[in-house]
């Protein structure tokens, strides 16, 4: 899935100021809406492992890789061959029933 932000977006003022950067939070709701479009909508998800490598400016363009299947998929995010972030999403059931199911 290919996006770019536009430099209008209302999360770019002040994040920051004479260089806006595409925040984060942003990157991970296109990542979402990527899982989203292919296996439909989901309930709650958690995030266990983000890495945010490189920025992206407004109007750059940005592509969304997405591997797994549920309750856990793995994303990239890449600028051309630039890897921007990285991680798991996972379905949040799912957090918790491993984490009760690690002994004490």
């Amino acid at each position: 899935m290919r996006f770019s932000i536009p430099a209008d977006h209302p999360s770019l003022p002040g994040h920051f100021p004479g260089r806006p950067l595409v925040p984060g939070v942003v990157l991970l709701d296109h990542v979402i809406a990527a899982i989203e479009a292919g296996h439909g909508p989901l309930p709650a998800l958690g995030l266990p492992q983000v890495k945010f490598l490189q920025p992206l400016l407004p109007g750059e363009e940005a592509n969304i890789e997405i591997t797994g299947a549920a309750p856990r998929w793995r994303f990239r995010v890449l600028r051309g061959d630039t890897l921007l972030a990285s991680g798991d999403v996972v379905i949040a059931d799912a957090v918790v029933s491993a984490a009760e199911s690690e002994p004490a």
